[in-house]
């Protein structure tokens, strides 16, 4: 018979995972919580006494308590972290591991790294490099849990209940190091995604296609994932669901990526670029390739930025994928200059890396003798959609258009930016007469089409120079993916637009 044990993320204790567990053991199966030292009202100590190697050591009771069965180990959140360190000590008696909406810890790392909230880690490491290491951090109020994760799905009465059994969590437990010995490397996995915190299956795989040697373990045949459509606590939200999907899970189930390698298909962004444009060759100056068409200068500029996170040992890197090399020859057959770039968003917290690298290109294009200086439009894509920010709040009178193609329009709640600057809905009531040309697709994941709904508002309301261009049948990355014949004409209404503006 199978066992699952299960183990909380921070601030929560056993008391999260009653309605699942009673859905675990109607199946036949068993189920048990652990209650987590210091955290758990039922096993309170000294905030001094206890770090991650405390609650590792409370899951590694858990697992001997439990003989002659098949046992699945569950972390959520920070749970993953004591669940691996657990199971890195008793591979031989775990089935597997199941990852409930969280990272990857690696090993030498403390979970403070997983901490959503950008901010708070940042806070939490300055305390800890000031030698507070032994204290607590209090615990969300009522409408502080979006720090932590999406709530959608969560009911009034569940947000109170969590709210009230909530307790602080000890510093030591995001500040001691994950220590693994490897030996967990060897127990099947399976990774269940919400998709209302902005963690999706196909999200997962374009991280793979990019292809990062670190990331192809994903695609062994132990690792399955499955995704539930709701927020950051499923045990709340759809507890039965949830144990449908671990109980799937301890079968082997789930869907599996597919491998980067030369039998499987061509990923979507390195398929061809449907249109016919002219094969000009590269100029490569930096972080920076221009795409420069025949004939007498100065002339405009189109920087196009592509989006993210992008891993850092992605290749070829985002300046050679076919769709931005097609835009800037596209751009080139225009008359214009085309030009695409690297940038470091290589993680979520790396927007301000990003924002500076962008920021030098623009500078290195405007120095090339061949561009009007004072006519540029940039053109950002997906998760480069946050970086339109710094441009719409304060645009410079060089910038004649800016255009972005399924941006992200405003943080995803797991991506901990809540008080960023990169917030573009905020700062487009700045962007005065700044044209803007929205390049929207009309089957956007949920959680991205809001961003670009309450972007649509906050730039309505503001009387912004926005201009609309739907692809009503269009997905996220369309130039790749869909029939030409439903989404050329869209991106061939945009390109117009951009260049009407910077000619004009």
């Amino acid at each position: 018979m199978q066992v699952f044990i299960m183990v909380s993320g921070a601030f929560t204790g056993a008391h999260v995972w009653q309605e699942t567990a009673a859905r675990l053991v109607a199946s036949g199966s068993a189920a048990h919580a652990v209650a987590l030292t210091g955290v758990d009202p039922g096993r309170p100590a000294p905030p001094t006494q206890v770090g991650l190697e405390t609650h590792i050591e409370d899951v590694i009771a858990a697992i001997d308590a439990t003989s002659g069965r098949e046992i699945v180990l569950v972390g959520h959140d920070y749970g993953i972290h004591p669940v691996l360190g657990a199971a890195d000590r008793r591979a031989e008696r775990i089935a597997r591991v199941v990852y409930l909406d969280c990272g990857m810890p690696q090993n030498g790392v403390p979970a403070l790294a997983a901490v959503p909230d950008q901010a708070l880690r940042a806070q939490l490491a300055e305390r800890a490099e000031a030698g507070e290491r032994e204290g607590v951090l209090a615990p969300p109020g009522r409408g502080e849990w979006g720090r932590w994760g999406s709530t959608a799905g969560v009911g009034d009465a569940a947000l109170e209940r969590l709210t009230a059994l909530a307790a602080p969590q000890p510093l030591g437990t995001l500040l001691q190091p994950l220590r693994l010995t490897g030996a967990v490397a060897a127990v099947p996995v399976t990774g269940v995604l919400c998709a209302r915190n902005g963690a999706r299956i196909d999200l997962v795989q374009r991280l793979v296609d990019f292809g990062d040697p670190s990331l192809a373990v994903l695609t062994e045949p132990q690792v399955t994932f499955f995704e539930l459509p709701t927020g950051h606590w499923p045990m709340l939200s759809c507890p039965e669901v949830l144990a449908d999907v671990l109980l799937g899970a301890a079968a082997g189930e789930g869907h599996r990526l597919r491998p980067v390698g030369d039998d499987a298909p061509s990923p979507a962004h390195l398929r061809p670029f449907p249109l016919d444009v002219p094969e000009l060759p590269r100029d490569r100056q930096g972080h920076v390739d221009l795409y420069v068409p025949d004939g007498d200068g100065p002339r405009p500029a189109v920087v196009f930025v592509h989006g993210g996170p992008v891993p850092a040992g992605a290749r070829p890197r985002p300046r050679e994928w076919p769709t931005l090399v097609g835009y800037a020859r596209l751009a080139a057959a225009e008359g214009m200059v085309g030009a695409t770039l690297d940038h470091r968003l290589h993680d979520i917290g790396d927007y301000d890396l990003a924002a500076a690298d962008i920021a030098a290109a623009v500078e290195l294009v405007r120095a090339d003798a061949r561009v009007d200086a004072d006519r540029i439009a940039l053109w950002f894509f997906s998760g480069g959609g946050l970086l339109t920010t710094d441009w719409l709040a304060k645009p410079p009178a060089w910038l004649r258009c800016l255009a972005a193609s399924y941006p992200v329009l405003a943080p995803l709640p797991a991506w901990g930016m809540a008080g960023s600057r990169f917030h573009p809905a905020r700062a487009v009531d700045q962007a005065g007469s700044l044209p803007v040309v929205l390049l929207r697709v009309g089957r956007e994941a949920p959680e991205i089409a809001a961003t670009v709904d309450a972007f649509v508002a906050a730039a309505t309301g503001c009387a912004a120079r926005l201009e609309l261009v739907d692809v009503p049948n269009g997905h996220h990355g369309f130039e790749t993916i869909d029939p030409p014949e439903e989404t050329m004409p869209a991106l061939h209404d945009a390109m117009r637009s951009v260049v009407a503006h910077l000619t004009g």
